[in-house]
């Protein structure tokens, strides 16, 4: 017996929780309560079993009961260190089901159906290696905790093993389209690499094929580095694979495909969404990775610096007109708007979004996804957000006249809209915005502010070091933005095991900001050029992006060489 039944009064209150809920009837109850008097069953495993309420219901209404999280297993991908942590025995007995393992933070999430059986998880905790591991109990149901162990434990899951597995056996594309294939080597590499990018924080993977091999690369802190090279022979299962959880046609391989995975990888909800695309090797693919726990990051939190932020706050202060982020692609424009949105996220605003698409889901947030090819554009959106009473409006982008005049007209109604356009700097989005088709006595008055991003790469904190900058290093930073002209030094990294030998570990914003007031109104409508702009701009402190990426080099948050990467640093302010 791998929990002690519950007593009838225990039964009666859960009974009565779902009483509350609307989730059963008072007939039902009593319908149950004696046919648990007679077999001496769960009172849930009774009502799931008459028909009387749905698996998932009873699911988190039992989490609810204990007061912990619900988690539903069909969609997870095994952490295999979590599942070498509590040996297979010990989770059939008790019906256990690790999650995932915090290395970090030494936190085994473990799924249960019982999290308050103080006996069954001391159990646990003397089997761990480390007496300090923290258990993090998640509620399942037992089938579905029974299923999962006879689904994930015996299985090789470790990329080398699995790779080791298929050299000594032959690859069937046939194996992995079975609906459970998971002792097919093909399906658990792929479960493996999601999890291994996940793990490694990766914000895109690349499954490239050549000739002869198969190259799959991760995008870590905006870098593309390669991770595997498998033989080819392994490719054509592999991509089927991909296919089916992706629900791309697997029959179709001349043309590009987009298709989407949402899957519990290392505890979390990550969704991945993939897109194929036919090349001379045949056909490549790139799984964006959207890893919902780390999507939404506080405003305070990006890194931006001081002086940005402080405009950012009195630009969001004003309770109409447009705030517009520029920057190229992968420049962290979205995770930037979202914690600006987060920030103001709160019960008495009707906030909406129109995206292409949506990416991490916000609690009390309207957000819609374009679907350009059924005619759900950016402009026939906004224009039916208009009805829906917002007070603020999220665009995805602006791409053309429409979408921008009715960004325009929203302000010009009372909303705050927050938008993205594609220009290089902040001076740039004006003209940008003309070119369009947006004329200069509308913008004016509009626009609350503009900002411009880039995203750096950090230096390892574990190996980084400090030596004193060249003559040649000075004159590329322009010295004249230090008070004294004398030697400095510059931080480096050398790489070690923390930072992948890399010597950087994540990212940090380099943001410049500009608040529109009544003389950027006046410039905007007297159709003024970029390089007034910039003087006023200049007058009133403005600090360009190579203006912050040197402070950020000065403070060694980042490197020389890495700033030079992303900014120009012409545009240094010499006379500061």
């Amino acid at each position: 017996m791998r929990q002690a039944l519950p007593t009838q009064e225990q039964s009666r209150r859960f009974g009565e929780l779902l009483l509350a809920k609307g989730l059963i009837s008072e007939d039902e109850l009593k319908v149950a309560l004696v046919e648990q008097r007679r077999t001496q069953h769960k009172l849930g495993e009774i009502l799931e079993y008459m028909g009387f309420i749905g698996h998932e219901a009873l699911r988190d209404a039992v989490g609810e009961s204990f007061g912990y999280l619900t988690i539903q297993l069909s969609h997870i991908i095994p952490d295999r260190e979590a599942l070498a942590l509590v040996n297979e025995s010990l989770a059939r007995l008790h019906a256990l089901m690790p999650i995932a393992y915090d290395k970090s933070q030494r936190i085994l999430k473990l799924a249960t159906c019982n999290p308050d059986d103080l006996m069954v998880m001391d159990r646990v905790r003397r089997q761990l290696p480390f007496s300090d591991i923290q258990i993090h109990p998640y509620v399942a149901s037992e089938k579905e905790i029974m299923a999962a162990v006879d689904h994930y434990y015996g299985y090789e899951l470790s990329v080398d093993g699995i790779l080791s597995e298929l050299e000594t056996g032959e690859i069937s594309v046939q194996g992995v389209i079975q609906s459970d294939a998971y002792a097919h080597p093909i399906v658990r590499l792929l479960d493996s690499l999601l999890v291994d990018s996940v793990k490694q924080g990766a914000s895109d993977i690349h499954v490239e094929p050549e000739a002869h091999f198969v190259r799959i690369r991760y995008r870590l802190d905006g870098v593309l580095r390669q991770i595997r090279l498998l033989h080819i022979s392994v490719w054509p299962a592999l991509l089927v694979r991909i296919k089916i959880v992706a629900g791309l046609d697997i029959s179709e391989t001349r043309l590009p495909q987009d298709g989407h995975i949402h899957l519990l990888v290392a505890g979390r909800e990550v969704d991945f969404r993939v897109a194929s695309h036919p090349v001379m090797q045949g056909e490549n693919v790139v799984l964006r990775v959207l890893d919902r726990e780390k999507g939404i990051v506080p405003l305070p939190d990006l890194g931006i610096n001081a002086a940005a932020l402080k405009l950012i706050h009195r630009m969001m202060s004003r309770p109409v007109g447009v705030i517009l982020m520029t920057g190229p692609t992968g420049s962290g424009k979205t995770t930037t708007l979202y914690a600006m949105i987060h920030q103001i996220n709160q019960m008495g605003l009707n906030i909406m979004t129109l995206e292409d698409p949506v990416e991490y889901p916000m609690l009390l947030v309207r957000q819609t996804t374009v679907h350009e090819d059924i005619g759900m554009t950016f402009s026939v959106g906004v224009r039916s957000i208009m009805r829906q009473d917002p007070d603020v409006i999220l665009l995805g982008e602006i791409r053309d006249q429409d979408t921008a005049s009715m960004a325009m007209r929203a302000s010009m109604t009372g909303h705050q809209v927050y938008a993205t356009l594609h220009a290089n700097d902040c001076f740039g989005a004006i003209p940008r915005l003309r070119d369009i088709g947006v004329d200069a006595f509308t913008l004016a008055g509009n626009i609350n502010g503009i900002l411009s991003q880039r995203l750096v790469r950090k230096l390892c904190r574990h190996c980084c070091y400090a030596v004193p900058a060249s003559d040649v290093q000075q004159q590329t930073m322009l010295i004249g933005v230090v008070e004294d002209r004398e030697r400095f030094k510059l931080s480096f990294a050398e790489g070690c095991d923390a930072c992948g030998h890399t010597g950087f570990k994540g990212r940090v914003a380099i943001v410049e900001a500009v608040v529109f007031d009544a003389d950027f109104d006046e410039l905007v409508a007297q159709g003024a050029s970029i390089k007034q702009m910039r003087q006023l701009a200049k007058r009133k402190g403005f600090m360009t992006l190579a203006d912050v990426a040197v402070e950020m080099v000065l403070q060694g948050i980042t490197s020389l060489d890495e700033v030079m990467r992303v900014v120009d640093l012409s545009s240094i302010d010499v006379e500061r």
